[in-house]
């Protein structure tokens, strides 16, 4: 039975998921298991192995997904278990290494490293190429380990680079040196005066190599990708770093390295090189020159390519290198043996195959069917690097496990006579191939032994002595267990093939004059200079041992711990990156908030909401305003629905509650949202013409908000309650609270500014949505004085005020939510971008406004608050969030301003100061700047989030956090909690994607 098991938001780099799965796949009871994150690429894996779930396809890029086959549910525990012990062993293993602090963003590693001149990329292919282009527009060259890239993205990418001066290395490219540090799958290889370029990881391995096992060594070693000298690439990196390497000075002779090129991309290349001041030493693997040329020299195979460079730097001949091999025992070609061929890497099992053919005399062209590069007669050379072998599975670098299977399928076949291996060392491969695959070659010698047949094991290592593996160790380890071991792959191959009784010839090339073809030479830029002349300083996106390999070799790195932007959607990444490069978007945000910086709200009365909110007039006055974006009285939760009956009640409109409700569902009642009349609501946000609501003018902008007052805890409207209490208190705070404070307000000669109100109290420690009583105390220290001296009201009643202003700690909020909206409506006003210009919510939906789109609202289906409740409550009693309160965290307090008041942490459910700090430093990463106006004693004086970017949001899959009451479903029952809530991510992928429509771009 297949099971199924998600982790949400648990995102882990492939390689790690690979390892695991082989892991995973030796417990007890597991028949058949994958560990993936759940891309879509990833999801037609798990379908091809018939591990295909609802739950796995319900699941995003973000998310890590285990599938099992497992006869016992039993198993699946154990199995988790194991997943859980082995990411945590991941994850401390860098604990203590110097440099393992990593970041979560592009901005944040740019910050770290601002001179960052190189992008290491290893992430999965779908988004290998969005990222590369990030880094081309940072001015990054791009090396891509990344494969699964479109060539038709891979030429756009290097079209780029080349217009920007850079260079994109890759995609799909392994191996590479730069300044002597390697990058990737590499080895540790001396310095030297030999530069190579090649179209070949291991290409390139075996190269450098033997090169430093000869005493010569290699400073720069690029590695360009396969495709790079297909006709639809063109060679664009090759002629760049062709370019490059002629102009450094510490390069004396050339390799360049491939598959054999298209034909015309070809002969750009060869007239390049036949202009090429330097000694040149070209290999097409495959072909087999006839000639040299004068210092244009074409190899056969990699060590006659390698022995060549040495030569030229040296000015004398490289011997061959030799085997000690009692041959006595080889078979005769008339035995008719065979020699089965495993390689982990393409172009070493590319040379085999041709020396294998060149040996049989067969003509046959190159094959590459599903990693076979070669079946003929019984003799086989396999790629088990090749992708029918790894997707979803280990590289055969860092796992024996197929190449252990290929060998014992190889001795059961009675015609093997020789199995042929290589063993690639180097940072990122296995750290003891040799030991892990010695056992099964001992166990198949013993068991063709016991069938009276020889199977000879040849083996090439391909490493130096300053491997972390140890060349010399691996070498003694396989001779000792029977092993025939060659210098290199060429020595191995044609010792296999005598081993079978048969031979190939390499004649002595003749030397030529150099054909010299007319072809023009471009200076290379300076950034392609500097990249051969110093050591790297990299920005290393994904696998983070390439981080700590080239931090070894006294690199500056930042380890980008990167997680698909968007949540993996291709589309809204294509998105951002058309907004992040729209000429003047940064501008038009900056325009934004520096109109929130430059506000000044002041508080300047409390009236009948009719007064001052037009629309009232409408529908005979039977008009209610409610909070979030637009939504039918039927789609309304209960406490809403309730809100509405109590307001019907306040108004007079009808005498009981059936009247009422009767009312509100015949349609008699016209329903506005608040932010439609430059008003905002808490929770119901309902406002009927009737209710006192405070007046705060922006004099910045000349415009209002308003809102009604706060009506204390326990039985209120705005979580629902209708009764007559509810209603008395709101015709008392109609006829009394509202007008004495109105006068008080009027009194003052500009009103009472907000601004200086908000710095005290943040540094006294409110966030303004759940915590507001410092400010609700400030503010009651300046109506105080002023309403004892209104000698024209009854004591009664200006002691009634007081106390309850007294006794109301969350009074302020709803002064604060008038202060956000006429700020932000300002903000909104005349200006363009993606900056967040309004958050609210309904019950129904959630809805955000952002800048560059005006009035239009982006919804989506609004969330249940997460917090602590109230004795006796629990979260199957909590309303879906609602209100207009959101227009606090909007303004940049309230969840976005957690650190400044830790003592309400706990009491929305986060854990302490550590989870408020951690918050709020999360919640900079989706805004442009920081508010200097009001700066946090807890958060080092530094201001408050500013500008809520619906990019930033979307890219980084980081939603505003909401501080906010939780209600009762039912209405009448009031608050039972606080925590906090989350906004759909869709409102702002919504809202980016119809802003780019009206930029003129559609993904």
């Amino acid at each position: 039975m297949l099971k199924t098991v998600v982790k949400k938001g648990s995102y882990q780099d492939s390689v790690v998921l690979m390892l695991l799965t082989n892991e995973l796949s030796s417990l007890d009871g597991v028949n058949k298991i994958q560990v993936m994150m759940a891309t879509p690429a990833n999801k037609d894996i798990f379908k091809e192995s018939g591990l295909n779930t609802d739950e796995l396809m319900d699941a995003t890029a973000n998310d890590m997904v285990v599938v099992a086959d497992v006869n016992d549910e039993a198993v699946l525990d154990a199995v988790m278990d194991k997943v859980e012990e082995f990411l945590k062993k991941q994850s401390t293993a860098a604990e203590g290494k110097k440099g393992s602090e990593s970041v979560k963003s592009w901005d944040a590693a740019l910050k770290k490293m601002s001179n960052a001149n190189l992008a290491v990329i290893s992430i999965p292919g779908a988004y290998a190429a969005l990222e590369a282009d990030r880094a081309l527009d940072e001015g990054l060259n791009v090396f891509m380990f990344s494969d699964n890239v479109t060539i038709e993205d891979e030429k756009a990418l290097k079209e780029k680079a080349h217009s920007k001066g850079l260079a994109v290395m890759g995609p799909d490219c392994g191996t590479g040196i730069i300044q002597g540090v390697p990058i990737a799958f590499t080895n540790n290889v001396a310095k030297g005066s030999i530069g190579i370029i090649g179209a070949s990881g291991t290409g390139i391995q075996e190269l450098t190599t033997i090169i430093d096992r000869l005493g010569e060594g290699v400073t720069n070693a690029i590695g360009i990708g396969g495709r790079d000298l297909k006709a639809e690439v063109g060679g664009i990196t090759m002629m760049d770093m062709i370019d490059a390497m002629e102009d450094d000075d510490t390069v004396k002779v050339l390799v360049i390295v491939s598959k054999p090129p298209a034909k015309e991309v070809r002969d750009q290349i060869s007239a390049r090189l036949s202009n090429f001041s330097k000694p040149v030493v070209t290999l097409f693997v495959g072909e087999k020159p006839e000639y040299h040329e004068e210092n244009f020299y074409h190899a056969y195979t990699l060590d006659e390519a390698a022995r060549l460079a040495v030569g030229l730097v040296r000015g004398t001949k490289v011997p061959e290198a030799t085997v000690d091999v009692d041959e006595s025992e080889f078979y005769k070609a008339e035995d008719g043996k065979t020699i089965k061929a495993y390689y982990s890497g393409g172009t070493l099992a590319n040379e085999a195959a041709m020396l294998i053919k060149d040996a049989m005399n067969c003509k046959v062209p190159p094959e590459d069917v599903e990693g076979y590069m070669l079946q003929l007669d019984g003799n086989v050379v396999v790629d088990l690097g090749d992708d029918a072998y790894t997707q979803g599975k280990p590289h055969p670098m860092i796992d024996p496990a197929k190449r252990i299977e290929c060998m014992q399928e190889a001795v059961d076949d009675p015609s093997t006579g020789v199995v042929l291996l290589d063993i690639m060392l180097g940072y990122g491969s296995h750290a003891d191939m040799a030991g892990s695959l010695i056992p099964t070659i001992k166990e198949l010698q013993a068991k063709a032994d016991a069938a009276g047949r020889k199977v000879f094991f040849i083996a090439t290592v391909c490493g130096t002595r300053r491997d972390y593996q140890g060349y010399d160790e691996a070498v003694n380890k396989l001779k000792e267990a029977g092993v025939i071991v060659c210098e290199n792959n060429k020595l191995a191959c044609q010792t296999a093939i005598h081993a079978i009784g048969r031979d190939f010839e390499e004649p002595e090339k003749e030397i030529r004059a150099k054909e010299v073809v007319a072809c023009e030479k471009h200076t290379p830029a300076e950034t392609l200079k500097e990249l051969l002349s110093e050591k790297p300083r990299i920005i290393n996106i994904g696998l983070k041992s390439f981080a700590e390999v080239v931090e070894e070799f006294g690199c500056e790195v930042v380890q980008y711990d990167w997680a698909p932007p968007a949540g993996g959607n291709v589309k809204l990444i294509k998105t951002l990156n058309f907004l992040r490069n729209y000429e003047g978007i940064e501008e038009k945000n900056r325009e934004v908030i520096a109109k929130v910086v430059a506000s000044q709200p002041v508080l300047k009365d409390n009236v009948r909401a009719k007064e001052v909110i037009p629309e009232f007039a409408e529908n005979n006055g039977k008009v209610i305003l409610h909070a979030g974006p637009p939504v039918d009285y039927k789609n309304m939760p209960d406490p809403m629905q309730g809100s509405c009956v109590g307001a019907v009640m306040f108004e007079e409109w009808a005498e009981t509650e059936e009247e009422a409700r009767k009312m509100l569902e015949n349609g008699e009642i016209k329903f506005i949202p608040c932010h439609h009349c430059n008003a905002v609501g808490p929770m119901g946000g309902i406002t009927s013409p009737n209710m006192a609501v405070f007046v705060v003018e922006n004099e910045t902008g000349a415009n209002r908000a308003y809102c009604t007052m706060n009506e204390g805890i326990g039985k209120v409207l705005r979580f629902g309650a209708y009764d007559e209490e509810v209603v008395n208190r709101l015709r008392w705070m109609r006829d009394v609270l509202g007008p004495i404070l109105g006068k008080a307000l009027r009194s003052m000669e500009n009103g009472l500014a907000i601004n200086p109100l908000i710095a005290k109290a943040i540094a006294m420690g409110d966030e303004f949505h759940q915590r507001n009583i410092a400010a609700s105390l400030v503010f009651l220290k300046e109506m105080a004085p002023l309403i004892t001296e209104m000698k024209d009201i009854s004591e009664k009643d200006r002691y009634d005020v007081i106390k309850f202003l007294a006794d109301t700690d969350q009074f302020f909020l709803n002064i604060m939510m008038a202060t956000g909206k006429a700020v932000m409506d300002d903000a909104r006003k005349g200006t363009d971008g993606t900056i967040v210009t309004a958050m609210c919510r309904n019950g129904y939906e959630f809805g955000i406004r952002i800048a560059g789109m005006g009035d239009e609202w982006f919804t989506g289906p609004v969330n249940t608050p997460q917090g602590l409740y109230f004795t006796g409550y629990d979260a199957n009693d909590a309303c879906p969030d609602m209100g207009d309160s959101a227009i606090t965290e909007t303004f940049g307090v309230g969840g976005m301003a957690m650190i400044a008041a830790p003592a309400v942490t706990r009491f929305v459910g986060a854990g302490g100061y550590e989870d408020a700090l951690r918050t709020s430093n999360e919640m900079m990463e989706i805004v442009t700047d920081r508010n200097p106006n009001f700066t946090v004693p807890t958060w080092n004086f530094q201001g408050i989030c500013l500008g809520i970017d619906a990019r930033l949001v979307v890219e980084k899959g980081i939603t505003p956090v909401i501080n906010t009451g939780i209600a009762n479903k039912v209405a009448g029952k009031g608050q039972i909690g606080a925590g906090t809530v989350h906004p759909p991510i869709e409102c702002f992928e919504k809202a980016i994607v119809a802003y780019a429509k009206k930029l003129g771009f559609e993904a």
